[in-house]
């Protein structure tokens, strides 16, 4: 397996010069954010990712996580990379500093997520959930909880675990069964199981701030009768210190297809007198207020689709780079090339690179406008920019964690049969890869959030201002360089126009005709989102040449790479689009019987 080295002069143009840093900069609480900050982040994560945790991805994979008496230990040198990742400040990069973390914008920290991410995923889920737990805790939490927890959770003193499904739920949380018992002193006693907990336990921290969905007694069938509740491994003293081992622990955890060195755990609440849980927020709120981690996490493992794809690519390019075979297309008797000469693995790279340049745009767009969602002085642009951050997140999890198994598939197509050998590291990015269009709710699941609650509800309001955003950006391709981009571009927005009509129109009636192409719909949206991103890119990079910025190979490479995306990857769009339209009919046309 080759080293990782992150791409910060990639992440610097999508950060820089795509999107527009000033305004991100000029956000209340971002006084201090400037360029000069943004490159020492980045250069410092860079170190942190390539030096410590790339190292500790393959040995890690190798050793897997251990379970034994009940109780987790992590693979060999996590628990040490762990506690340099705290002392650096990482895992609080966008927390606010009240509470210890950096304050830096989102855009900055989905960056760094995709660093971590990158060198070593089954590592980084731990940090990525704990901020998930930060984000729910933040705004539904009571003084009190935050008090005692928040700081801790920010600086990574303790980690965060959400606690969702259960063995006969899935994803289906209107079945949640785990009880809370209300214990008549603001503290409840939860007794049930929950199954896939990510990083539920482990030897890292010193404790562990579980945030739980449970009913209480006398609570309604179906979601309005679920409430989130914060369950920590130890309790907590009044005067700050830990307490007792609380009444939960992990049964087991999986063995699993990939991130093997991430702790899949089965928790068990309540075997004696039930675990102390404390609520955050209203009960019945459980789920929405669990929305706020969800859309964080979602976010985020969009973020390891791109990075596990950046990973794969890396290794492809070095592969291809060094391995000698064959010979240059019509050069008979000429000296064996390394293979990166023959066209077609030019083709499987270019595809991969340009794919993963659209990734990162869309990744780093959603997180810039969660920035201005949060923090814009004017209520209206935190309306707008919200709307844009709920269109996209389906989109970001969904349409990149797709790409992220296929890039890594591919990435084992470069390798030819020793990508199919475990020695090479190559097949472990597939294997890595794979869960990510499942948990956090499987993609279809996303496609039927992006058509359902995403479309339908607001008559495609929020849809229809990403596309007239878009037709701007067409009005400007009027260059000879971005010729290709202009058309594919046209016809890719046309695509979706018609696919969101035809959705628009036949979905309000029949939900069936929504949801039974929704998939479809899902990935025409990432691949036109993508197109209109890459034609940005390539705006910023033909003016970047006519001002004489210097770097002139790298923008080179990015108007290359927009022009690849749009003769070999945008006109998937048309075909996405007549699936849409089709209806639900082909879908549903055999009896359940014929199957």
């Amino acid at each position: 397996m080759t080293d990782y080295s992150a791409p910060t002069r990639d992440m610097s143009f999508v950060i820089r010069e795509l999107l527009d840093f000033d305004s991100i900069a000029a956000l209340p609480g971002f006084e201090e954010v400037d360029g000069d900050v943004v490159e020492a982040i980045l250069e410092e994560a860079g170190k942190f990712s390539g030096e410590v945790l790339g190292p500790l991805n393959r040995s890690g994979d190798l050793e897997g996580a251990v379970w034994e008496n009940k109780s987790v230990r992590a693979a060999k040198g996590f628990a040490e990379a762990y506690q340099q990742f705290v002392e650096g400040g990482w895992n609080g990069v966008a927390a606010s500093p009240e509470y210890g973390g950096m304050g830096l914008p989102e855009v900055v920290a989905t960056a760094t997520q995709e660093m971590w991410q990158a060198s070593n995923m089954s590592y980084s889920l731990c940090p990525m959930l704990t901020q998930g737990a930060v984000e729910a805790l933040s705004h539904h939490g009571s003084e009190e909880l935050k008090a005692i927890y928040l700081e801790k959770m920010v600086t990574g003193e303790w980690t965060g675990a959400m606690d969702l499904t259960e063995p006969q739920a899935g994803s289906d949380l209107s079945a949640v069964r785990t009880k809370a018992v209300p214990q008549g002193d603001g503290t409840y006693r939860l007794f049930g199981q929950k199954i896939f907990i990510t990083w539920g336990d482990h030897d890292m921290a010193d404790n562990i701030i579980h945030l739980v969905l449970a009913r209480t007694p006398d609570a309604p069938e179906g979601v309005k009768g679920i409430s989130l509740f914060l369950v920590p491994k130890f309790l907590v003293n009044e005067d700050g210190s830990l307490g007792a081992r609380n009444d939960m622990h992990c049964a087991s955890i999986e063995h699993k297809l990939g991130i093997h060195a991430s702790p899949t755990c089965t928790m068990v609440f309540g075997d004696e007198d039930g675990a102390i849980g404390y609520l955050v927020g209203e009960e019945g709120k459980g789920l929405a207020n669990m929305f706020t981690m969800m859309n964080e996490a979602r976010h985020k493992v969009g973020v390891q689709g791109l990075a596990i794809a950046e990973r794969a690519y890396q290794q492809a390019v070095a592969y291809a780079k060094e391995r000698v075979q064959g010979r240059a297309v019509g050069q008979q008797g000429a000296e064996r090339l390394s293979i990166i000469h023959h066209p077609d693995v030019r083709r499987m790279l270019m595809g991969m690179k340009a794919q993963i340049e659209a990734m990162r745009a869309l990744c780093y767009v959603a997180g810039a406008a969660m920035d201005v969602a949060r923090r814009h002085a004017d209520e209206g642009q935190r309306r707008a920019a919200q709307a844009r951050v709920d269109l996209l997140i389906p989109v970001v999890k969904g349409w990149c964690t797709e790409l992220g198994v296929e890039i890594a598939s591919t990435g084992i197509q470069v390798h030819g049969g020793m990508g199919f050998v475990e020695e090479t590291g190559a097949a472990q990015h597939l294997r890595d890869a794979r869960i990510t269009p499942i948990y956090e709710g499987t993609n279809g699941i996303q496609a039927n959030d992006l058509v359902g609650r995403k479309l339908l509800r607001d008559g495609g309001s929020a849809m229809n201002a990403l596309l007239e955003e878009m037709d701007a950006v067409i009005s400007e391709l009027q260059g000879a360089e971005t010729d290709a981009l202009r058309e594919a571009l046209t016809t890719g927005v046309a695509a979706l126009r018609r696919a969101s009509d035809f959705i628009l129109s036949k979905g309000g009636e029949d939900p069936l005709q929504a949801v039974a192409n929704s998939f479809n719909y899902l990935m025409l949206s990432g691949y036109v989102i993508g197109g209109w991103l890459m034609a940005r890119a390539a705006l910023k990079a033909e003016q970047a040449l006519a001002d004489g910025a210097g770097d002139e190979a790298f923008y080179r490479a990015k108007l290359a790479t927009a022009r690849f995306y749009a003769t070999q990857i945008l006109p998937k769009a048309d075909g996405y689009a007549a699936a849409v339209v089709a209806g639900a009919d082909p879908v549903m046309a055999l009896d359940i019987e014929q199957f």
